[in-house]
C-alpha cells in the first residue's frame, strides 16, 4: 500500500476506486466497503483508494478537550488498511480551510481534479463542503459531466457502521472488550513506550512495564485488571500477560497507570514499544487494607490471566 501526504503529488491513479472516511478503527463494518472497493476496482482493472483525514474532523469543526477518542492513531489505521490490501491511502490534513470549500470546489478541485476517479464509493448520507452543503444528490446529477461512475453505500450498511464504531466505543469503555473485538474482527490494542515507574511492582514480585502513549487522544479501555497478549517492536511472537490500567487505589494513586506483567519474563523493556492486546476483562479496581492482602490478590488474577489466555 502507498501511503500520499502531499495532495500537490499524488501519482497518477489507475482507474481510481475512491471511498472517504475517518475509519477510525477499520472494524468490519469498514471491511465490508473494503470488499465493495475491491470488487469495483476488479471490475475496471482500477486501483482502491481511500481518502482519510488527519487530524480528525471533529477536533477542527468542533474543537474542545477530551472531543474524540480514537479506537486507532493514525499509524495504526495505516498497519490495518495496509493489511486489508488497500492500492492507496491518501492522508488529506483537515483544516478550517479545507473545511470551507463549497461543495463545488470540494468536488471539482479535490475529488475530480486529484483523483480522476473511475468509481466512487459513498455513503447515502455523506455531506462535504462548507457547512456540509454537498452530498449524494450533488454526485448523481455530476457524475455524467465527470465521467464517474456512483455506487451508494445503503442507508442499512451506513447505520450498521455507527452503531458498531459507537458500540465499540462503548463496549471498551465498560471493560466489555470481548464485544468489542467481535465489533472489530481483531483484539483491540494499544502502543506504548516503556518508560520508568517507582519500581513498586517490582517490590510486590510482580515487576511491571509502565505504558506511555503516544497520542493522548487513543482510546483507554475501563479502568480495571485485563487478561492480555502483549507483542514487543520487532517480535512476531506474542506473550501473555496480566495489565492493570487505573489509579493504584491501594497506593491512593492520582495518576492514571497502564502497567502490563509479562509472564516469565525478565528483560529489560525500558524505551521500548509493546503492543498491548485486550482478550478479557478480569475485574474492576479495589482498594486492599495491607500489601498482603493485594499480593493474594494479584496471584489470583495471574493465574485467572494464564486460564483464559490458554
Amino acid at each position: 500500500m502507498q501511503v500520499h501526504r502531499d495532495l500537490n503529488h499524488l501519482p497518477e491513479f489507475r482507474n481510481a476506486v475512491v471511498t472517504i472516511g475517518t475509519f477510525d478503527g477499520v472494524h468490519t463494518g469498514h471491511r465490508f466497503i473494503i470488499q465493495q472497493l475491491e470488487q469495483a476496482a476488479a471490475d475496471c482493472d482500477g486501483e482502491t483508494v481511500i481518502v482519510t483525514f488527519d487530524p480528525h474532523p471533529r477536533e477542527v469543526l468542533m474543537p474542545k478537550p477530551n472531543n474524540i477518542r480514537l479506537l486507532t492513531t493514525l499509524p495504526e489505521k495505516i498497519a490495518l488498511l495496509e493489511q486489508a490490501g488497500i492500492d492507496h491511502l491518501v492522508v488529506v490534513p483537515f483544516t478550517k480551510a479545507f473545511s470551507e470549500l463549497s461543495a463545488r470546489e470540494y468536488l471539482e478541485d479535490f475529488l475530480v481534479a486529484r483523483f480522476k476517479p473511475n468509481t466512487i464509493i459513498i455513503g447515502y448520507d455523506h455531506r462535504f463542503g462548507h457547512n456540509r452543503e454537498g452530498g449524494l444528490e450533488l454526485l448523481e446529477a455530476e457524475q455524467q459531466v465527470y465521467g464517474f461512475r456512483l455506487i451508494e453505500i445503503p442507508q442499512q450498511v451506513v447505520n450498521d457502521l455507527t452503531v458498531s464504531s459507537t458500540k465499540i466505543r462503548k463496549s471498551l469503555q465498560e471493560g466489555q472488550v470481548q464485544l468489542a473485538n467481535e465489533l472489530l474482527g481483531y483484539p483491540y490494542f494499544l502502543t506504548g513506550e516503556v518508560i520508568h515507574g517507582d519500581k513498586m511492582g517490582r517490590q510486590l514480585g510482580y515487576p511491571t512495564a509502565n505504558l506511555q502513549l503516544p497520542d493522548e487522544r487513543k482510546l483507554i479501555p475501563a479502568e480495571g485488571i485485563y487478561a492480555v497478549r502483549v507483542q514487543l517492536a520487532g517480535h512476531s511472537s506474542l506473550l501473555p500477560a496480566v495489565m492493570s490500567i487505573g489509579f493504584r487505589p491501594t497506593f491512593n494513586g492520582t495518576d492514571l497507570r497502564l502497567e502490563v506483567h509479562l509472564f516469565d519474563f525478565n528483560e529489560d523493556l525500558y524505551g521500548k514499544l509493546l503492543t498491548v492486546y485486550f482478550i478479557a476483562y478480569i475485574r474492576s479496581n479495589q482498594k486492599f487494607d495491607n500489601i498482603d492482602d493485594l499480593i493474594v490478590q494479584m496471584d489470583k488474577d495471574s493465574a485467572q490471566s494464564r486460564a483464559i489466555l490458554g
